[in-house]
């Protein structure tokens, strides 16, 4: 689809009209990627990056001005890790996600915690370190891993999962544990310590969430119900 096409597919309501780029890694397609968030832009429709972060910081200046939103994964925080298993470079990554957070994008975080690779405590406070540096903190997702493909090692340990995200908890205030079942991830507001969201499986309460009104166009940050107080949940 051209990027006319994408847009002209989009619903008519403000509040929806939201392009999520994602899946195969979308910055190998950077060209394309600007066309379409710089047209999205002029049309009031968000952009929504969903990549690996591995951009030098000038392809990175070249897109994260149109980015409304983004979810860039942080493998592990293993510059040997990077290099000989996934390919790619940890500080290529990290300068990537603070020009993100300096060009004012809606911006989470997520790891895949693989037994073996990536999921020690000394690595996974390292994460947890750099994330809590990028003020205001980031929402922190990690993920359960199971085995798919070419990789075999075993699944991630579910009582593991929830003792790395409470132990991340200790420096960091939004941490989710994802991939397994019937995991409770509610965000809770930073004043009062009110539900702001609250999450089961894929029902979602946000009944204690001001959403904003009016211009400009999503994603905005909205309010607390119950104190007023800013959140990190954007409409």
């Amino acid at each position: 689809m051209s990027p006319a096409e994408v847009l002209a597919a989009l619903p008519p309501d403000p509040a929806t009209r939201q392009i999520a780029y994602t899946y195969s890694e979308p910055l190998i397609h950077i060209e394309y990627l600007k066309d379409c968030m710089e047209l999205a832009r002029e049309q009031g429709a968000a952009n929504i990056l969903v990549s690996n972060g591995c951009a030098n910081l000038e392809r990175a200046g070249d897109i994260l001005p149109l980015v409304d939103a983004a979810n860039i994964d942080l493998k592990c925080f293993s510059e040997t890790t990077y290099r000989r298993i996934l390919g790619g470079n940890l500080e290529t990554v990290l300068d990537f996600i603070r020009a993100a957070r300096r060009c004012g994008v809606c911006l989470e975080l997520t790891t895949l915690l693989v037994p073996g690779l990536n999921d020690s405590d000394a690595e996974l406070d390292c994460c947890a370190e750099f994330i809590a540096s990028l003020q205001p903190p980031v929402p922190w997702h990690l993920s359960a891993y199971h085995p798919a493909y070419r990789w075999d090692a075993p699944p991630t340990d579910s009582a593991a999962l929830l003792r790395a995200a409470e132990r991340a908890r200790r420096v960091l205030p939004w941490v989710y544990a994802g991939n397994i079942a019937r995991e409770e991830n509610d965000t809770p507001c930073p004043r009062c310590g009110a539900v702001l969201v609250r999450r089961r499986g894929y029902r979602v309460d946000t009944r204690l969430l001001a959403r904003p009104s009016g211009a400009p166009a999503p994603p905005r940050p909205c309010r607390c119900a119950s104190c007023g107080a800013d959140t990190p949940v954007y409409w």
